[in-house]
């Protein structure tokens, strides 16, 4: 890759960086970016895990650090997105270039109406709602987003944050905790699965590592400087990309 190719996409590396630590969907920026300079789908889907990994340890470093996580709920999310995350990068292998273009035209349409369905992150917990049935929505969720994470990857972050506070009922700040540990453990699961299948341009993904983590720890330290102010902007900032991505992709 050329120094001007290099220009263009580390700074996108960057915004994508801190965008996804602070509501996850860095990855409507970053895997777009990877393809727009020409690298194969597949090499692109692997290299992308290596930086949004490396800055994802980062924010997720912070946030736990700083007490923004349920405890509780790591155990049971972890185990479910290993084996989800396993399951759709595997499955991400055994695709064709042309199959796996297909299907993301039809994944994208779909990503765009399940957020754009419901923006408001507001959490009220029910009456009778124990941690048991948080317990269990938060895995399932776990598998399924992992799952959908370890095949393609971009807005899972903002599905896991919607997906644990309106149907596991976390708090919003604190679901920012979990949903990055649970991502975490979706790239690095899928990481791991590209490295031995060789899919991983190196030169590339350790310098927009640089910028990935960059924009990590700027986003996680305005999310515990703000809270859940900057959390909803941020999310509507990334359904705007998606559209973009949908209409002109």
């Amino acid at each position: 890759m050329s120094v001007h190719t290099f220009i263009i996409l580390c700074p996108l590396i960057f915004l994508a960086g801190f965008v996804d630590s602070i509501a996850g969907g860095g990855g409507l920026i970053s895997l777009p970016a990877y393809i727009f300079t020409g690298i194969p789908i597949h090499n692109a889907i692997a290299t992308n895990k290596l930086s949004s990994s490396t800055g994802t340890c980062v924010s997720t470093w912070q946030l736990v650090k700083n007490k923004r996580v349920v405890a509780w709920l790591i155990p049971g999310t972890v185990i479910c997105t290993l084996i989800g995350a396993f399951c759709g990068a595997n499955l991400a292998l055994v695709m064709s270039d042309w199959i796996l273009k297909k299907v993301l035209i039809v994944l994208l349409p779909i990503v765009a109406f399940c957020v754009l369905k419901d923006k408001d992150t507001t959490v009220t917990i029910p009456e009778g709602f124990s941690e048991k049935k948080q317990y269990i929505i938060c895995g399932i969720c776990s598998f399924v987003l992992g799952m959908y994470d370890g095949f393609y990857g971009p807005g899972t972050g903002t599905f896991l944050l919607l997906a644990f506070t309106k149907l596991g009922k976390i708090d919003m700040v604190k679901a920012t905790g979990n949903v990055k540990i649970v991502n975490l453990t979706s790239n690095l699961t899928a990481l791991v699965t590209f490295i031995f299948a060789g899919k991983i341009l190196w030169s590339v993904g350790i310098v927009t590592s640089l910028f990935c983590i960059a924009g990590h720890y700027l986003g996680a330290h305005m999310v515990m400087k703000n809270g859940t102010k900057i959390i909803r902007p941020v999310i509507l900032l990334v359904l705007a990309l998606l559209l973009i991505k949908i209409i002109f992709g």
